[in-house]
């Protein structure tokens, strides 16, 4: 066993096994380990997947969720083997033919939405 298999065995996260299948355009809610000071606990980031880099195999995978905040838009990326990173929630399934959604940064209110698709096994 070579280094670099020795790492990825070390930093693998164990509820990876347990996220849905999802994609770019779908609306999630992701479930963070925050920490403040010696205590932590579990905050919701509920926004919309704008782009994946990888999958949930791959070490360095990541997904990146927008979120509207009070009128200011707000972006976290989520690598899929951190431990902060408990549960992941798939609350809309979108209806898109991109991969990656980086024009909803220019977009607010109804310009910004992504169709619902109902058709979706999910």
């Amino acid at each position: 066993m070579n280094l670099v298999d020795l790492v990825n065995k070390n930093y693998v996260n164990k509820n990876v096994e347990t996220f849905p299948d999802f994609k770019a355009g779908d609306s999630v809610a992701v479930s963070v380990r925050i920490k403040e000071g010696n205590k932590s606990r579990i905050q919701l980031f509920e926004g919309t997947v704008i782009a994946m880099k990888g999958s949930v195999k791959t070490i360095n995978g990541h997904f990146r969720v927008r979120k509207m905040s009070n009128g200011i838009g707000v972006e976290r990326v989520f690598p899929f083997h951190s431990p902060n990173v408990e549960a992941i929630k798939v609350t809309k399934v979108g209806k898109v033919r991109r991969a990656k959604h980086f024009y909803l940064r220019s977009r607010t209110g109804k310009a910004a939405r992504i169709e619902t698709d109902y058709k979706s096994k999910k």
